[in-house]
């Protein structure tokens, strides 16, 4: 659908291909689980802001880090993974074909273990046993139930991921010698890269954290589960990005009514992503004086590498908008950009997230970069940086695509009502995030910290420079809350309305008859897994060994796990 895209397909007798019925109440599982986080987390971020700027003070026996915790858990973790599966779900058993009853007997278990996971994890972090925020850094200590929630969260998703990735291998053996449908190679890569990700923080907790954490040891090497946690934490990153991506690469193009400029470009950048996602995470760590530094050089330079997908990404994109604009009559230099569909939420939110990600990853050069990060470094910025990526980019992205995803697994349609709502919560979340945003880069330059509450800043004059930036952060927090409402208002009238039933078209872009033949290389993953095992080795087999060698446990005759 294009032009009045927000109306029924069924207007017009055109019946989109559905995704079965089967795969859609286990996609639409997870988004559940997702927009129950949304709302917790967000409430939580509201509070954050407000305690900030000295509006309000919690009540006993909550405290602030408490709430942070609750925060960043629900939001940076539980949230964004539940999406993410509830989305390659659907796309999968949309664009390479229904689940079989075992590929979706995997994807079911995946999902309870993940949401005892959760539900583990949250219980600890509301009773107030597991205070030890997004990063659950050691000397921290959490309940040992946290830890094993994490544990069945990450292997949840283990399962989940696999029951997408036996359905894509079906699809290659059924079809042989030809190239797999693009956004489940792009499912493909992600999944791909979050297994060996999630390795190192799989082992932090595993052997580390969760031993320490029940009294079987006394104490675990600090620097050692923080380079273990690092090795997940960037590329933690990049999994919420890419499913972002496969909507501005996928599905845009087919709701402004173009195609795909080019289906090689698309898998070269996920290819790239996939190698240069995992073996960053030390530029997290530049001023850890216990790692080398020539190993932090080494891993900057691998993070830089990740400019080149997201270039690419950007060309590709805007030679999208530029050639259909070009198709309904534009002729000057910048007048394409008049006839994109900008009253249609499904573009308008995912496009605002795209410009939203320029700035924000301009910043994630200056984080990335050893003699900058020394200004900016646990500062209120990195704060900012992350809002600006995840929070804006990301996050408007699946509001958009929730739009007609919703809608399309339920049996509804996205309405002229909930399409202009959709438009009016993407501007509110745009503005409350900018205001936002903007007041944690001020504050953040002026030395502000992160992760503290206005009565820990010590020192009443460095507290009242900081005390106007922290009123936006508040400004722009109670916007994006009001957004939160709007939108969960929205999500609620797409799926139990019984005024909105009818189709919703699950938008599947073509490749362009223009493009050139996309080489089979790029579909050789035991090409890419061996090149991406022998970075992450290059990049951590030396640093680790170094840490493990060095450090004060192993010299003491103290089991390092």
């Amino acid at each position: 659908m294009t032009g009045k895209s927000f109306e029924s397909a069924s207007a017009n007798n055109v019946h989109p291909k559905q995704v079965d019925p089967r795969d859609a109440r286990l996609s639409m599982a997870h988004i559940y689980v997702a927009f129950i986080a949304l709302f917790i987390g967000g409430l939580a971020g509201l509070l954050q802001v407000l305690v900030r700027a000295d509006t309000i003070k919690l009540p006993e026996p909550i405290n602030y880090y408490q709430v942070l915790t609750v925060h960043g858990v629900l939001l940076g973790l539980i949230l964004t993974i539940f999406f993410i599966f509830g989305f390659q779900t659907a796309a999968m058993s949309r664009a390479v074909g229904t689940l079989t009853d075992q590929q979706r007997l995997l994807g079911w278990i995946g999902f309870w273990v993940m949401t005892v996971g959760t539900v583990m994890a949250a219980v600890m972090v509301l009773l107030n046993e597991a205070t030890v925020l997004y990063t659950f850094y050691a000397p921290l200590q959490a309940h040992w139930i946290f830890y094993a929630g994490l544990a069945l969260v990450v292997i949840g998703t283990w399962l989940a991921a696999l029951s997408e990735s036996l359905r894509w291998i079906q699809w290659r053996k059924e079809n042989p010698n030809q190239t797999s449908p693009l956004i489940g190679f792009m499912i493909i890569c992600n999944n791909l890269m979050w297994f060996v990700a999630t390795i190192g923080v799989a082992t932090e907790v595993l052997f580390q954290l969760l031993p320490w954490s029940l009294g079987i040891v006394d104490r675990v090497d600090v620097l050692l589960s923080r380079t273990l946690f690092w090795s997940f934490g960037h590329a933690l990153v990049y999994f919420w990005l890419l499913p972002a991506y496969m909507v501005w690469y996928v599905v845009v193009p087919k709701v402004i009514g173009g195609k795909i400029f080019s289906d090689s470009l698309a898998r070269l950048s996920f290819i790239m992503f996939v190698l240069f996602s995992v073996p960053v995470g030390l530029h997290h760590q530049l001023t850890e004086p216990g790692v080398d530094a020539s190993w932090k050089f080494f891993q900057v330079v691998l993070t830089m590498m990740v400019v080149i997908p997201s270039l690419l990404t950007a060309f590709s994109l805007f030679a999208t908008f530029e050639l259909r604009g070009r198709e309904l009559g534009a002729k000057g230099v910048f007048s394409w950009l008049k006839k994109l569909p900008w009253g249609d939420v499904r573009f308008f939110a995912p496009f605002i997230g795209m410009l939203v990600f320029i700035p924000g990853g301009a910043g994630g050069i200056v984080n990335a970069s050893n003699q900058m990060n020394q200004l900016i470094h646990n500062t209120i910025w990195v704060t900012g940086h992350f809002h600006l990526t995840v929070a804006t980019a990301v996050v408007l992205t699946f509001f958009g695509a929730t739009y007609w995803l919703v809608p399309h697994l339920t049996g509804r349609q996205l309405t002229k009502e909930m399409n202009k709502l959709g438009i009016i919560q993407t501007i509110l979340w745009a503005l409350g995030m900018g205001i936002m945003s903007i007041s944690m880069h001020a504050a953040g330059l002026l030395g502000a910290p992160r992760r503290s509450s206005f009565s820990d800043y010590g020192g009443a004059d460095l507290a009242k420079t900081w005390l106007s930036y922290q009123v936006g952060q508040a400004v722009g927090g109670t916007l994006l809350f009001i957004a939160i409402l709007l939108f969960l208002y929205i999500f609620i009238k797409l799926r139990w309305s019984s005024t909105h039933k009818g189709f919703e078209e699950f938008p599947i872009g073509t490749v362009s008859e223009h493009a050139q033949k996309t080489p089979p290389i790029l579909e050789n993953f035991k090409l890419w897994i061996v090149i991406l095992v022998a970075l992450v080795l290059i990049a951590y087999t030396y640093p680790i060994y170094d840490i493990i060698s060095n450090s004060p446990l192993g010299s003491k005759g103290y089991k390092l796990w």
